[in-house]
């Protein structure tokens, strides 16, 4: 992932910029949550998104944080 785009947390370990502060917003993340998103280094992103995959129950948790109903009822 782009150096640019983290910030350290720990002597070895680094966080996308915007994920360690509320609210939570990876810097990466371009769009508008609930209309529609992307990753902007998707080939690149940080090895905690690949746990992420659409649809799936970690989303939908997500998704429920901020209020927003699982993919398969916003499609």
């Amino acid at each position: 992932m782009p150096e640019a785009l983290t910030e350290p947390i720990s002597p070895h370990h680094v966080a996308m910029r915007g994920t360690t502060c509320r609210p939570v917003r990876c810097v990466a993340l371009q769009g508008k949550i609930g209309q529609a998103v992307a990753c902007g280094i998707y080939a690149q992103r940080a090895s905690p998104c690949h746990e992420f995959t659409e649809g799936d129950e970690r989303c939908t948790q997500a998704r429920h944080h901020h209020g927003l109903p699982p993919v398969s009822e916003s499609h």
